[in-house]
């Protein structure tokens, strides 16, 4: 059930109806919203928030711009969460349907009414104060079903939020929705899972893909149904579908932020990372998320590798004397789409007329030598998940990936990939194709930092996706997916930025930046002065302004 409460609903509500229609945890939300908003807003205000529709509109908000709209008086936390809510009440099953979200946080009204308390006493005195934040659905949120898109964690209420999300609430952002996402987080082309009926739409065509797994997550900051969103990417699913929405995507060094609280996909390769509108809201998401964990051992080496601020990085002629590497071999095949392709070029000019020398092109030595060590297969993610739900004890109704499979709670076109993990009999650690892959990733970094050392090169680029966003539930045409190879394998950082339009102006493409293993700051200022000259970004047409 909804248990979303519009605050003209209160008012017409008598209160002897609301043990008819609400549970009794539904009955204890609706008191508390109602003494929250009747504490926060002033009798005048009560008939109708003006910040709620006044002189600032959500629309492609910033943080900052959030931040000083609060601080003149043309804003308040609840006007800005009910702005959202009703954008999501607009637009998301309803209207274009764009399904990306599987569930609004009944307390977040309450949370915002909070919140302006405390900005009544102290003004803002946090980096995320009232951010609302899109956290896709494999991220534990306390209090918040989580379910990695699957029907068969249905009953999965966790007590504890992730690391990274108590980081951000502890930032004073407010946890506004749970997300849709490719289930288990598998596939990198489509978003659709059991917990959700239908597809995650593209709200720049809703006939088309939103990529994966993040897709949900893409589609609602997109649509701006949040201020920012929360990602995860293994091979592909921060990247692609912020490149399929316009958004800027980071995937950090892997050990950089926090996986502890996140359902796994592959822990070798998982990383969390922020999804948002500019760089510098992805930037202040980061700074908020990275740091050591000490419940996940990846994060010890995030320790003196972590600058003071990011933010320092957001320098507009950042592109100045940059030499940046063209990495033909992530991107150049017969099936690139020629539009993706000029946008491509005209990106490596708009480049060259910051300031930028663009080496062009450069090559990974023995790259196809080295595939070949990582020819057999390796499929940890039994192990991984098993081990991620052993864990949680009575908290998930199922404990085991064999109990998930025996549950027939999942999408029919995961249940190959289910089965075939199941059916994995050595450890990751026995493995000869996981040993493999391990010799190949190491194998690789230092083929990767011999040519940029070689090149004396601050960057490589490529387009994120060299193929437009295919039609929903087409599988079979060119799919254009850069992301599997460099960034994963390696754990080394990658952003992928706005580089324009295709098919008439409809279509969104991506182009990425990935360096060395924490060279965040560096990666971030060619990417802000990049996204600053170009300004690629606008809105999808669909979810327009409510009036």
């Amino acid at each position: 059930m909804d248990t979303r409460i519009d605050r003209r609903v209160l008012q017409r509500m008598n209160v002897r109806d609301i043990p008819r229609l609400f549970s009794a945890a539904a009955v204890a939300r609706v008191l508390a919203l109602a003494v929250a908003l009747l504490i926060a807003i002033p009798v005048s205000a009560q008939q109708r928030d003006p910040a709620s529709r006044g002189s600032f509109h959500v629309e492609e908000a910033t943080i900052a711009q959030i931040h000083s709209a609060m601080r003149d008086g043309s804003l308040t936390c609840v006007g800005l969460v009910q702005q959202y809510l009703q954008r999501i009440d607009a637009y998301d099953k309803k209207g274009p349907a764009v399904n990306a979200i599987v569930l609004v946080n009944p307390d977040a009204l309450a949370t915002a009414a909070d919140l302006d308390r405390r900005f009544a006493r102290d003004g803002i005195t946090q980096p995320l104060q009232c951010i609302p934040v899109i956290v896709k659905d494999n991220y534990q949120t306390a209090g918040l079903r989580t379910t990695a898109g699957s029907l068969s964690l249905k009953g999965f209420i966790p007590r504890e939020d992730a690391f990274v999300v108590r980081k951000l609430r502890e930032a004073g952002a407010i946890v506004l929705a749970k997300s849709n996402m490719a289930e288990f987080a598998f596939s990198p082309y489509e978003t659709v899972s059991s917990i959700l009926p239908g597809y995650t739409r593209n709200p720049y065509d809703l006939a088309r893909v939103t990529a994966g797994s993040s897709g949900g997550t893409a589609a609602a900051v997109a649509a701006d149904f949040g201020a920012v969103g929360l990602g995860t990417d293994t091979g592909n699913s921060i990247r692609g579908p912020s490149a399929f929405l316009s958004l800027v995507g980071i995937r950090p060094t892997m050990g950089l932020t926090s996986r502890s609280g996140v359902v796994p996909l592959f822990l070798s390769a998982d990383v969390t990372g922020p999804m948002t509108r500019t760089v510098a809201d992805a930037v202040a998401l980061l700074q908020v998320m990275a740091g050591p964990d000490p419940a996940d051992t990846a994060t010890v080496h995030s320790v003196g590798k972590i600058p003071r601020s990011y933010a320092a990085s957001l320098v507009r002629d950042g592109l100045r004397g940059a030499r940046i590497g063209v990495l033909h071999q992530a991107y150049d095949r017969p099936s690139a789409d020629s539009e993706v392709m000029t946008l491509f070029h005209r990106a490596l000019d708009d480049m060259r007329a910051q300031g930028a020398q663009i080496v062009d092109p450069v090559a990974v030595d023995s790259l196809t030598e080295l595939l070949r060590i990582s020819n057999a297969p390796c499929n940890p993610f039994k192990y991984d998940l098993n081990r991620y739900l052993s864990a949680l004890g009575d908290q998930v109704p199922v404990h085991s990936l064999d109990e998930i499979i025996k549950s027939r709670q999942f999408h029919p076109s995961i249940e190959v990939r289910l089965k075939d993990a199941q059916a994995v009999t050595e450890t990751p650690e026995q493995s000869v194709g996981c040993r493999g892959q391990r010799e190949f990733r190491t194998r690789l970094r230092a083929a990767v930092l011999q040519l940029m050392d070689s090149n004396k090169l601050d960057a490589l680029v490529y387009p994120t996706w060299s193929n437009v966003p295919r039609l929903i539930g087409d599988l079979n045409t060119p799919a254009g997916d850069n992301n599997q190879l460099f960034a994963p394998s390696t754990g080394f950082p990658a952003i992928t930025v706005p580089m324009g339009f295709t098919r008439n102006g409809t279509l969104p493409a991506g182009v990425q930046f990935f360096g060395r293993a924490w060279s965040e700051p560096e990666l971030i200022k060619l990417a802000y002065s990049y996204e600053q000259a170009t300004m690629h970004r606008h809105p999808p047409s669909t979810t327009p302004a409510l009036k």
